[in-house]
């Protein structure tokens, strides 16, 4: 067997004792995943610095809000009370209906450089393989050494490598398999997955548009999508990918936005401690060759740090908006009405999230309505992946499957329909059911059984006493 087939055999094997299925081991592995984050952030931070060069933010954007989230798993009750009751009217007898969630079983999670995903692992009940992206070596490396001293070695376990692992990996058969990064490659994982039907949740980004009413705060408005653009360098699925507005305010959003970088970075962002650098130097010549053709309105730098880089005046068939940028490039498209966004939008491909800068609600509404993503903000950027009540995911090219919250224990989950009846009562099955024909049947009689449900029946007789007592009331008073 190879290496990849012992891992999954071994997590199967580990799955099947049962252990990871009661509530108190999967509180406790989510104790110990705190622990992990919280113990080991100088590590984390580190080699958040050697890949990204990421050092002030990188405690927030990577450690905090997956501690904040592990905490709020607890406030779910969800693993604590699975089985959610379901009133139905559909049925002829007493019965229970549950919906229950049933495990996966094995996992496979391929990420990319996102420590947000690994509370997954625990308080779904399933066994995980990680497959952290080869592209953060360095992380990669201390999620590899440092996650088995805290987790379950059997259940949750850490394969590192590059494309022919993956490959191997990909072979196997899973369970489900969550997978973040290029549409490319989640074609492949959805073609690997497919002998097997295994299901797949991903999440592909693509290019997520941001359209700047003319009527709007343009000041605020630039504020929050500099903000968000530049998180981790641009290097995030749900960043501005680029700009649509009004030729009449194009300079003003140009200006806008060179300010902010100068308030965020002061006068070098490219020794900014906040700003964070290229993954590597095959994703830095991949983004410079995107800007072939533009007019740069600022920056421009052609280092490998990569400094902020506006683009105007660009059409839809420019280079730049052929794919998604995933880096600190900001193109701006301009168009004469929301009209007119609103058909550029709609003649790509589906983006993971649309952003729309308006004081108009009916503005908002209307693109809403006339437009597909896997999410809408308004008048800001981003924010929504916060949320942990909503439900997080692409459409079409930019993904499929929903998580964040609920939403991730259902996703990684089958939700089990459950009908409990009791071995009684078969006398009105055999009326329902004669053994001649139910031509026999008056079409009344043959109206009530097919639509009789006990506990309608009892709803519709309390209705009816409590219509009688009403009316003797009244009539009393009348008195």
């Amino acid at each position: 067997m190879s290496q990849e087939e012992l891992v999954v055999e071994r997590a199967r094997r580990s799955f099947q004792t049962g252990r990871s299925k009661p509530l108190e081991f999967r509180l406790q592995q989510l104790r110990r995943l705190q622990s992990f984050l919280k113990e080991r952030q100088e590590d984390i931070k580190d080699a958040l610095q050697k890949d990204l060069g990421k050092v002030g933010n990188s405690f927030i954007t990577h450690i905090y809000f997956v501690i904040l989230w592990i905490s709020l798993i607890y406030s779910f009750e969800l693993t604590a009370c699975p089985c959610k009751h379901i009133n139905s009217f559909q049925h002829n007898t007493e019965q229970m209906q549950l919906v229950t969630p049933d495990f996966h079983h094995v996992c496979l999670f391929q990420v990319f450089h996102d420590e947000f995903v690994y509370h997954f692992l625990c308080y779904s009940g399933n066994a995980a393989i990680v497959k952290p992206s080869e592209i953060s070596s360095t992380s990669s490396t201390v999620i590899k050494q440092l996650l088995p001293l805290y987790l379950d070695k059997d259940l949750y376990q850490v394969v590192e490598g590059g494309v022919p692992e993956t490959q191997q990996l990909l072979k196997q058969r899973f369970d489900h398999i969550f997978y973040t990064g290029s549409t490319a490659v989640g074609k492949l994982v959805m073609e690997a997955a497919a002998p097997h039907l295994t299901p797949v949740t991903l999440e592909l980004g693509g290019k997520s548009p941001c359209y700047i009413d003319k009527d709007c705060d343009i000041r605020i408005a630039c504020r929050r999508i500099t903000w968000a653009k530049l998180i981790n360098c641009g290097q995030t699925c749900i960043a501005p990918d680029f700009i649509l507005c009004e030729p009449s305010v194009q300079n003003r959003v140009v200006e806008e936005i060179r300010r902010c970088v100068k308030e965020f970075y002061a006068d070098s962002p490219k020794t900014s401690d906040d700003y964070g650098r290229i993954i590597n130097q095959r994703q830095f010549k991949r983004i410079v060759g995107l800007m072939e053709g533009c007019t740069i309105a600022f920056g421009g730098d052609a280092d490998e740090s990569q400094g902020p880089t506006v683009l105007k005046n660009v059409t839809g068939d420019s280079r730049v908006m052929q794919e998604e940028i995933f880096g600190p490039l900001l193109p701006i498209v301009t168009v004469q009405s929301v009209d007119e966004a609103i058909h550029f939008i709609n003649e790509r491909e589906k983006p993971l999230a649309l952003y729309v800068f308006s004081h108009n609600v009916k503005l908002i509404e209307k693109v809403l309505a006339e437009t597909s993503s896997g999410a809408l903000v308004a008048n800001d950027c981003i924010v929504h992946f916060l949320d942990s009540a909503l439900p997080f995911g692409g459409v079409g090219h930019s993904g499929m499957g929903r998580y964040r919250g609920r939403h991730t224990f259902d996703q990684l989950s089958n939700l089990r329909s459950c009908m409990i009846k009791q071995l009684k009562m078969e006398g009105l099955n055999s009326m329902r059911y004669p053994p001649h024909s139910t031509k026999k049947l008056g079409w009344a009689r043959r109206f009530l059984l097919s639509q009789l449900n006990v506990q309608k029946l009892r709803n519709m007789a309390m209705l009816a006493m409590l219509t009688c007592l009403a009316a003797f009331v009244v009539q009393r008073f009348l008195r």
